[in-house]
């Protein structure tokens, strides 16, 4: 069956079946003779992709509009993808081999990237893309180190806020107490925070799903305490607001962090770990997962999962519960 031509205002649009694929779509266009040329060339396609396979037929750029389109990922991945037609361009998809992509590493990251980079940024969108595509990507996956875990106890954490400049107090007790990535923090704006409910949500999540938060009377009383009401929550010192810098973990604020850990003579932490902190905080209060999977906006067990082996400490009653476990026949001095 072909597709047949149909107008709809001052439009032409294709609607039908062709090679088992189903087609309504616009042509973009109100010439006849375009809209039949449009025509042609899908059916043409249609009809090679279902002869000779979407390898063979189908271009990256092709492919990855068919993904935004379909998956409609979260903006941070809709840019991972923009840079990677930027890269590929028309290139057949069976021309993306391993080493099109190791091509790609040097292009589009800067030199020295790391692994973790590596597979954020380039192969894990490439991946996906050639997935939605029907193809079985088979590239060389760079070996990652293991998630990072850094946290700290409470007194730490008091010290840290103590040592805090004035304008980076209230963004640290905020990331301690909700557990909110730094990026989200940054962005928050006066319309998504409810001091009377205790409550904020988040618009913009790393994984494109709103969360809100509850927040703790320590946290209502830090923001009610900022002398604005508009805008961005937190601001520089100036009184204007962080700029977009790609959604870093903290970087636009990491020098006064830095300083603020090395007058606290807290060492190796970065501001992502206060969310780790909070993490682990909750898990050893509440001994919930799904809790914490949920305030957290994690999208998997296993990305919280972690955070119970962390504190051991929280787990010592159990152990000296055990039948028999204070039983000591012989008083040793212990190194």
């Amino acid at each position: 069956m072909s597709l047949k031509i149909f107008k709809r205002g001052s439009v032409y649009y294709l609607r039908g079946t062709v090679a088992g694929q189903r087609y309504y779509c616009s042509t973009g266009t109100s010439s006849e003779f375009h809209a039949e040329a449009i025509k042609a060339k899908l059916e043409k396609e249609a009809w090679d992709r279902h002869v000779f396979g979407t390898e063979a037929t189908m271009n990256f750029a092709e492919a990855a509009l068919s993904y935004l389109e379909t998956k409609r990922p979260t903006p941070n991945t809709a840019a991972l993808v923009d840079r990677l037609v930027a890269h590929f361009g028309e290139r057949r998809l069976k021309k993306i081999d391993q080493a099109a992509v190791n091509a790609a590493y040097g292009a589009i990251l800067r030199p020295g990237a790391k692994d973790a980079t590596r597979l954020r940024c380039v192969l894990a969108p490439l991946r996906a893309i050639l997935r939605h595509a029907g193809m079985t990507p088979n590239f060389h996956r760079p070996k990652t180190p293991p998630g990072r875990v850094r946290w700290i106890r409470p007194a730490e954490a008091e010290r840290l806020i103590a040592c805090c400049l004035p304008h980076l107090q209230p963004i640290v007790i905020f990331l301690l107490y909700t557990g909110a990535r730094c990026s989200e923090v940054l962005e928050l704006d006066w319309s998504e925070v409810d001091l009377a409910h205790g409550q904020a949500t988040f618009l913009r999540t790393k994984n494109g799903h709103p969360r809100a938060v509850p927040l703790s009377p320590r946290v209502i009383s830090e923001l009610a305490n900022l002398p604005h009401r508009d805008g961005r929550v937190f601001r520089k010192p100036g009184g204007r607001p962080y700029k977009d810098c790609g959604r870093t973990h903290g970087g636009q604020f990491a020098g006064a962090f830095k300083a603020a850990c090395k007058a606290a003579e807290i060492k190796n932490l970065r501001p992502h770990d206060l969310r780790h902190t909070w993490a682990t905080w909750l898990y050893a209060e509440k001994k919930d997962l799904l809790l914490l999977k949920q305030l957290g906006g994690w999208k998997s067990f296993q990305m919280v999962e972690r955070y119970a082996h962390v504190d051991m400490e929280t787990h010592r009653p159990a152990i000296d519960a055990l039948p028999g476990a204070n039983l000591v026949q012989k008083e040793k001095k212990i190194a």
